[in-house]
């Protein structure tokens, strides 16, 4: 589905890897909801999950974001690539230690295998602890909060 990239004001900031943009004229703007391609960044109540969508939104949240859509996934959300203050977001999100790449959906990105290698090394953001993929995390029937993992204990 590869499409011309939009020039779009982001206006919000969902998680690590998502974001939500107003794209278009004046008048007759779409809201988009963007998951950012080949990468995965930790759950809002997964350890880590705020920092993360802090780190995005600093990169972001009311910038003007160069969205280049790949291809729509399953919610409906458009997954593509997005630039925010002259940076790749994917890039510097995994750089930073705040994302995983995404194998699984990476074809083709595979230069931020590299980075997330370099960030886990240096032990830079998520990789300064135990961290859980974010495709882990979700598969767990109960999600603690972030006070909460690693404490295996039965609920009230």
């Amino acid at each position: 589905m590869t499409a011309a990239a939009l020039l779009c004001l982001v206006i919000a900031i969902t998680d690590g890897d998502t974001l939500t943009a107003r794209c278009g004229e004046p008048g007759a703007y779409e809201q988009v909801t963007v998951r950012i391609s080949a990468i995965d960044a930790p759950e809002k109540r997964q350890a880590f999950g705020q920092v993360s969508r802090q780190n995005l939104a600093q990169l972001c949240f009311e910038q003007v974001a160069t969205i280049t859509p790949r291809t729509h996934d399953r919610y409906g959300r458009t997954v593509g690539d997005v630039g925010c203050q002259g940076q790749d977001v994917a890039t510097e999100q995994v750089r930073s230690g705040m994302a995983w790449f995404y194998v699984k959906y990476g074809k083709g990105y595979e230069q931020l295998r590299g980075l997330e290698t370099e960030a886990r090394e240096a032990r830079r953001g998520l990789w300064a602890q135990v961290a859980v993929a974010p495709w882990e995390w979700r598969k767990r029937p109960i999600r603690d909060t972030p006070q909460q993992q690693g404490l295996h204990t039965a609920p009230p």
